[in-house]
C-alpha cells in the first residue's frame, strides 16, 4: 500500500522541524536535545515523534540531505577545465563546513541508516573522480588514494570540530593542501 501524501500543515511542521534540526546539529552536533529542537521549529515534541520516531532518525534525514550536498558540490567540480583549483576547492569547501556545521563529520561517516551509507559511498566516488583528474593533472601527489584522502579529511573534520581555537582549521588545511601537492623535485 503506497503512502498518503502529508497534509499541508503536517507538510509544513516537517519542515520546520528539519530546518530546526539541520540548524541544531549544525551547531551542537548529535548531542543537541530533541526537545530544544521542537522548540525552535516551533512544534512539540509529539510533532518531532509523529515525523521521526527517534532522534536518530531526525539526524540521519538531516545528514543524509547534508551528504547528499556534498555529493552534488563533488560531481559539479568533476568536470571544472581546472582539475586542481576544483579539487583543492572542494578540500576547502569541506574544510570551511566543518568549522561551521559540527555534525558534519558524524554525517561522512555514514553513522546510521542504509542512505546515509549510500550517499557516503557516492561521496567516494565523486572523490575518487576529483582525485584521480588532479593526479593526472599533476596537481595532486600521485600516490594518494581514495581511503588515504578519506582518513586525512575525517582527522581534519575531526580536529576541528573538537578544538575551538579559531585559527586551527586554516592551519590544519594548509597542512592538508601542501602535503597532498606533488613532492618537488
Amino acid at each position: 500500500m503506497a503512502e498518503r501524501p502529508l497534509r499541508a500543515d503536517a507538510r509544513r511542521n516537517r519542515e520546520r522541524v528539519l530546518a530546526a534540526a539541520d540548524e541544531a546539529f549544525a551547531d551542537h552536533g548529535f548531542g543537541v536535545p530533541l526537545d530544544e529542537i521542537a522548540a525552535a521549529a516551533g512544534v512539540g515534541p509529539g510533532t518531532v515523534y509523529r515525523h521521526f520516531p527517534t532522534k536518530e532518525a531526525l539526524f540521519e534525514a538531516v545528514s543524509l540531505a547534508r551528504v547528499q550536498d556534498v555529493v552534488d558540490d563533488a560531481r559539479a567540480r568533476a568536470d571544472a577545465a581546472d582539475p586542481g583549483s576544483a579539487f583543492e576547492g572542494f578540500l576547502a569547501r569541506l574544510a570551511e563546513e566543518a568549522g561551521r556545521k559540527r555534525d558534519l563529520p558524524d554525517a561522512l561517516a555514514g553513522a546510521g541508516s542504509h542512505g546515509i551509507a549510500g550517499a557516503v559511498a557516492e561521496l567516494h566516488d565523486a572523490l575518487g573522480v576529483l582525485l584521480a583528474r588532479g593526479q593526472a593533472a599533476g596537481a595532486v601527489r600521485g600516490d594518494i588514494t581514495v581511503p588515504d584522502l578519506v582518513a586525512l579529511l575525517k582527522g581534519l573534520l575531526h580536529t576541528v570540530r573538537t578544538d575551538p581555537e579559531p585559527g586551527l582549521r586554516q592551519r590544519v588545511f594548509a597542512v592538508l593542501r601542501d602535503g597532498l601537492r606533488p613532492p618537488v623535485e
